[in-house]
């Protein structure tokens, strides 16, 4: 007979379950057990099995085992409270695959504090480093963070595709304290999302996205950021219309940094002359810039040398397009299997090198690798075989 774990904290087994929308019924059912059962863990008169807690934490409420143990609930605040500069129709529209998402980044901040003893292990934090309002004109922030990463225009251009320009980006801005994740989620109108800190803000970029949307994401939320609010990255902005006040002021401000920095108004003038109803020509410069058609079609529309109606209707074609072509990638890379380049991808290099690294000098066990990684152990002794394989290359 399998025997109980010891150390499991059963406020949060309640409030995990609560928090994921499960009734104590409904767990019973799952776990093929009497409802008696699941009240006795959640009361602290008995405990779940490990392979019980496992079938409870990645597969019910979707949270990593190394919560269970924690002394509290982390603190939540309510999406609305945390999200000020989206509107409550889009509050109520997310996901639940989004809002999990969201606890996910949640506990990766935990984890992320954890593995670093609650310091941020990079020198200079952009973050701390330069402090913005979103009245600041955007050609000198602009000017002013390109310094402070230390890149410049024509850095940029010599870059050969969107995957190098997507790795250069977030190795350059990852090292000024910002750590940028990826997953795929299924709500597929999010891009992306930032979460502050005082010590660890990190952005998420949805991969289901083109690697060029991806770009203007990371810019995005970094302005989120240095104003020093969290915020979600849509690929249709048409709410920015419904928001009032300093929450539109907010929105607009960090769109146009991010088309700006990857775009800068000094140097987009020289393209003008171009039709831009004409997609070689959006793609031509697209190219040049390693940024979205989407940016390019927006500095024009902004310049009024194409009309609303056109604008939208070339975004949703590229979105279509981009989405089937997706699809038949994702069929064949099912074919060949990528779930380890995948979390790579996913976790990023840094974040890697850092949890492996504190693993190797035995400041955390295997078990508790796994559970920041929220897999099982197997699977990250897999990981770390390719990950060391790919960086000896």
């Amino acid at each position: 007979m399998a025997s109980k774990i010891s150390g499991i904290n059963p406020k949060i087994l309640k409030w995990a379950r609560e928090q994921a929308g499960y009734s104590i019924q409904e767990v019973a059912i799952a776990l093929k057990k009497n409802e008696t059962i699941i009240r006795r863990w959640e009361n602290g008169e008995d405990a779940p099995t490990y392979v019980q807690l496992e079938k409870i934490a990645y597969t019910l409420y979707k949270r990593p085992l190394a919560l269970f143990f924690f002394p509290e609930p982390p603190r939540q605040d309510e999406v609305g409270k945390e999200f000020r500069t989206l509107p409550k129709f889009e509050i109520e529209n997310l996901a639940s695959d989004t809002r999990y998402a969201l606890r996910q980044a949640k506990v990766m901040q935990l984890t992320l504090k954890e593995l670093n003893d609650g310091v941020n292990p990079s020198e200079n934090k952009i973050f701390r480093d330069i402090q913005i309002t979103y009245e600041i004109p955007i050609n000198k922030l602009v000017a002013l963070i390109r310094a402070y990463l230390g890149i410049t225009l024509k850095d940029q251009t010599k870059w050969k595709n969107n995957r190098i320009a997507f790795k250069k980006w977030r190795d350059l801005i990852q090292k000024k304290g910002i750590f940028i994740f990826k997953r795929s989620f299924k709500q597929i109108d999010i891009s992306g999302f930032s979460l502050i800190d005082t010590e660890f803000p990190i952005i998420y970029v949805n991969n289901s996205t083109a690697i060029s949307r991806q770009i203007f994401t990371i810019f995005h939320e970094l302005a989120h950021i240095l104003l020093h609010n969290s915020g979600i990255t849509k690929t249709n902005d048409n709410y920015i219309d419904s928001l009032k006040d300093v929450s539109k002021k907010i929105e607009i401000f960090c769109n146009r940094f991010a088309a700006d920095f990857l775009v800068p108004e000094s140097d987009f003038k020289h393209w003008t002359h171009l039709n831009p109803h004409e997609d070689e020509n959006i793609t031509k410069i697209a190219k040049y810039y390693c940024v979205s058609r989407e940016v390019i079609l927006r500095k024009f529309y902004d310049k009024s040398l194409v009309d609303r109606n056109y604008y939208e209707k070339k975004i949703i074609q590229w979105n279509k397009e981009y989405q089937k072509n997706r699809k038949l990638k994702y069929k064949e890379s099912k074919v060949r299997g990528n779930y380890y380049p995948s979390q790579v991808s996913y976790f990023g290099e840094r974040f890697l090198e850092l949890a492996f690294s504190r693993y190797y000098k035995g400041y955390c066990s295997l078990e508790q690798l796994a559970d920041y990684f929220n897999m099982k152990i197997n699977n990250v002794l897999n990981l770390e075989q390719y990950f060391l394989g790919k960086k000896s290359k």
